[in-house]
């Protein structure tokens, strides 16, 4: 498209919406400096007009989004199952990425519990293809016609239109308890999962089984992942609720800073590989239920690429609110299967854009252009940008010339995959292996450590305490039963409640250790770590400390009294505005003092105990950031003295570090990062 039609507020005048050029645009026509406006002020109702209707309607669900630019980069690995070209070695392929939340509305909180949105949309040079899914590979239900049912189960309540972006509340727990196929994914939603640290830090997962062609004409099928660089991390539930009032921006915010700073996130995205036989089946597990997972001790992810993401949006609203996904966007070489979920999906992913775009041409808006050329026969209709010649838009024709022609096989066109469907009976039913609920659930729950056991218990005891409704919590508490005794005996005792003995026999399952989040080491680019200076003491360390904390790879803020700059260094955020969940470690390299106006304290320059007095809000980051079981750097006596006066006893617990050289300190924070947390101090991860 001609750049002059799409871009704006580049040139030296400011126009009406036709390029005229203004003289004025602070002042209505009036009949006189006192009279009333006048009605033929064009450019007035030409301003006021484009106001009201500013706004789209917002999705229904992903509605809290965030997107980044980026590139996609081929291995070659695929070719022997897939002929699509923007998967051969060495290719690269534009993309956008778009994060989101399921729940809420644009204007929740970004740390919610909550499934997250993964969407990547590929510009490749054989049309566009969208790769569609969540952070999570099983999704709540089996059949896309109870889409709707478990959407107004998770919205808010219809009377008093709350609570918002929870699932804390009864319609959803009535609809997952009754339903009991929800189950395994509900299980996901309460393990850490559900409040990831950040998006750069996500699993992302196709969720459906997808059919694959090379270019001999042989299928299998797949389920696509993708595997975070930087490994799959969590926030602890405090930080999520304290995220949720001090930075409701937290995952847009972190992702936009990631990519400003040069810490360009990375996925590999992988393939697990089945046989395409007839059952559509592999090791037991139906390929078709959306609810279940095949292990990865069962079938290996087989890398087939890297994502980069390397550019933010220039404008959200143009870009990361106007992108239009489609599960039916597929390039030849990839094709769906018979899925329930996803034949549904494939017709409601169109049919929302006719409402949210405003017509059946959303796909000319900037973002979801393909970069491939565009030859179709559509016409007219709502934001018509093309301008068509010929005078025959149908096929075939001879005015035309007989052009546009169909593709061949030679041509690279795309062709669903011949598959034989059995003769059938038409039914309203699901095949027998749907009817398992329970097994992968259990499966899920037998796989993570100790630790995560106990944040899902938590979660489950929390979000359960929040209804109202009795018989929701015992419905509930069965379908607990039915996963693990334990887990169900744990909450019971929270609520207050008996716990059922299991209703059906607990099914008899191997964990999948590749399911839990915990025993790994991980790269650590791009992580934040907070710098506390006192510029009353000695600073001759701050832009040492900032140089090394930057050479490792690894993002500094630094936090003072004041804005403005400490010994050269400009300041990123004051005690006043941060806060320990923004940052992933702390590196103390003073103790400041309280200021003058700060609350009041027994002694000016000791505590009752002798050891120094801390400036109360650093003394809270410090605080926090060991209950959150963040590693913590004191550099020299004066850092020395901010962690005894925080109140941690003398500095040698485990992840607090204490020394003179910046190296050493900031060697120590990289190796306790790599596995995102000091475990030890939280108690055995194992």
């Amino acid at each position: 498209m001609d750049d002059k039609r799409t871009t704006s507020q580049e040139g030296d005048f400011l126009t009406t919406a036709q390029g005229a050029r203004l003289r004025d645009s602070d002042h209505s026509l009036k009949a006189g400096e006192r009279g009333p406006t006048l009605l033929q002020d064009h450019h007035l109702r030409e301003k006021i007009t484009h106001f009201d209707h500013e706004r789209i309607p917002e999705r229904v669900v992903h509605a809290r989004g965030a997107g980044a630019h980026g590139v996609f980069e081929g291995y070659g690995t695929a070719t022997p199952l897939t002929h699509a070209a923007f998967l051969g070695k060495g290719v690269q392929t534009p993309v956008f990425t778009r994060f989101s939340t399921v729940l809420g509305s644009r204007g929740s909180a970004d740390t919610v519990r909550d499934t997250r949105g993964f969407a990547t949309k590929f510009y490749t040079a054989e049309g566009t293809f969208d790769l569609v899914g969540n952070n999570m590979p099983v999704f709540f239900i089996q059949d896309g016609i109870k889409f709707p049912d478990i959407i107004h189960a998770g919205k808010p309540h219809p009377d008093r239109e709350i609570p918002q972006a929870q699932s804390a509340h009864d319609t959803f727990w009535d609809f997952v308890s009754l339903q009991t196929e929800a189950q395994h994914h509900t299980i996901w939603n309460m393990s850490d999962r559900g409040i990831p640290r950040s998006y750069r830090m996500m699993e992302g997962f196709g969720v459906h089984t997808f059919r694959l062609t090379n270019a001999e004409g042989e299928t299998s099928l797949v389920k696509f992942h993708w595997k975070p660089l930087l490994g799959v991390h969590s926030l602890t539930w405090e930080e999520a609720q304290l995220l949720g009032g001090l930075d409701p921006d937290f995952h847009r915010r972190d992702l936009a800073d990631a990519i400003e700073a040069g810490a360009f996130p990375q996925w590999e995205l992988g393939v697990q590989v089945f046989e395409d036989n007839p059952e559509q089946m592999f090791a037991g597990i139906d390929l078709l239920d959306p609810t279940k997972l095949v292990p990865e001790e069962l079938a290996e992810v087989q890398p087939i690429g890297r994502l980069t993401l390397d550019a933010n949006p220039s404008n959200y609203f143009a870009e990361t609110e106007q992108v239009a996904f489609h599960p039916g966007h597929l390039p030849p070489g990839i094709d769906v299967t018979d899925d329930p979920l996803l034949a549904a999906r494939l017709f409601s992913y169109l049919d929302t854009q006719l409402t949210r775009l405003a017509g059946p041409n959303f796909s000319q808006l900037p973002i979801n252009q393909p970069h491939a050329p565009v030859n179709d026969m559509f016409r007219d209709g709502f934001h018509q940008h093309r301008v068509h010649e010929g005078v025959a838009p149908y096929q075939e024709n001879s005015l035309d010339g007989g052009c546009p022609f169909f593709a061949g096989a030679e041509d690279r066109a795309f062709e669903e995959a011949a598959v034989t469907i059995a003769e059938s009976t038409k039914v309203r039913a699901n095949p027998a292996t749907f009817e398992d609920h329970f097994s992968q659930a259990r499966l899920f729950w037998l796989s993570m450590s100790a630790l995560e056991r106990q944040h899902i218990i938590r979660a489950y005891s929390f979000e359960l305490g929040k209804c109202l409704d009795p018989s929701v919590k015992e419905r509930q508490l069965q379908c607990l039963a039915n996963i693990d005794p334990e887990l169900c005996s744990e909450v019971a005792t929270a609520l207050g409640l008996d716990a059922p003995a299991p209703s059906e026999e607990l099914a008899d399952v191997e964990p999948s250790p590749a399911l839990s989040q915990l025993g790994e080491s991980w790269p650590t680019t791009g992580r934040v770590v907070g710098i506390v200076v006192d510029p009353d003491g000695d600073t001759d360390a701050v832009q040492t400390a900032r140089d090394a904390v930057t050479d490792a790879g690894l993002t500094p803020k630094l936090i003072a009294p004041h804005g403005g700059e400490v010994a050269g260094v400009a300041v990123d955020g004051t005690f006043a505005t941060a806060r320990s969940v923004e940052f992933d470690a702390l590196l103390l390299l003073g103790c400041p003092r309280p200021a003058a106006d700060a609350l009041p304290r027994r002694d000016e320059k000791a505590g009752a105990d002798g050891a120094p007095t801390l400036d109360p809000r650093i003394s809270l980051m410090v605080q926090e950031s060991w209950r959150h079981a963040k590693a913590i750097a004191a550099w020299g006596e004066a850092g020395a003295d901010a962690v005894h006066a925080a109140g941690l006893g003398e500095p040698d617990g485990p992840g607090v570090f204490v020394g003179s050289e910046p190296a050493d300190l900031v060697e120590a924070l990289v190796a306790a990062l790599a596995e995102h947390r000091v475990w030890a101090r939280l108690g055995a991860a194992g």
